[in-house]
């Protein structure tokens, strides 16, 4: 069954209007998410949006609210989560960059393309961007290192990989899985022991040729 349609049957359903909105941000930009498009797009009556729906304003702010509990979310979890070394710790946060489960890269590049014509919504990217780079300080703080340093190792992590995404940079896996390690140091000071990196190398189904 299209995941558009549940319980709610020719209504269809609120998740399902999300997700119809959320592809339509990322292929197309912010001015395609229109109702009757969306309605069109799921085969349902353009009506049945205001069952889950006060209007399009409140479908953006959920979509705001996705993007936001994911990608700002998971990536501040990623930074808390068990680590027994400061590499292993950034190795936890580069997860995010490899699971779109984690933190949706095509996500993030749709909702600050949009910010470039929403003043509101560049306010909330610059509250997203705080927020993950205080939480990637802490995590500096957590290993031990002053809070100049930590701030200034969170930035160059953080903002890397936000200039990945902003130009759409592309790597083979294994080129990107062999820079890691060096990033890691970059980023830490810290060389990842290779159990910390078997440990992050199988979690993402990769095996070292």
């Amino acid at each position: 069954m299209d995941q558009s349609v549940s319980d709610s049957g020719w209504r269809g359903s609120q998740e399902g209007w999300l997700e119809a909105a959320y592809s339509s941000l990322i292929d197309s930009g912010v001015d395609s998410v229109k109702i009757q498009p969306l309605a069109k797009k799921l085969k349902l009556s353009r009506t049945s949006f205001y069952w889950f729906f006060k209007d399009r304003e409140e479908l953006l702010s959920a979509l705001v609210g996705r993007w936001r509990d994911k990608n700002t979310g998971n990536l501040v979890k990623q930074s808390e989560a068990y680590a027994e070394s400061v590499a292993e710790a950034m190795l936890n946060v580069f997860d995010c960059w490899l699971d779109k489960d984690l933190f949706d890269s095509q996500f993030e590049f749709a909702v600050r393309s949009w910010a470039l014509q929403s003043p509101d919504i560049l306010e909330e990217v610059r509250r997203a961007d705080h927020l993950r780079m205080e939480a990637l300080s802490r995590m500096f703080t957590r290993f031990g290192y002053d809070a100049v340093s930590a701030d200034v190792r969170a930035r160059t992590t953080y903002l890397v990989q936000i200039g990945y995404i902003s130009m759409q940079s592309k790597e083979d896996i294994a080129v990107r899985m062999k820079r890691i390690p060096e990033y890691i140091a970059i980023y830490t000071g810290q060389t990842p022991q290779q159990r910390e990196l078997d440990r992050f190398f199988s979690r993402h189904s990769y095996k070292p040729s």
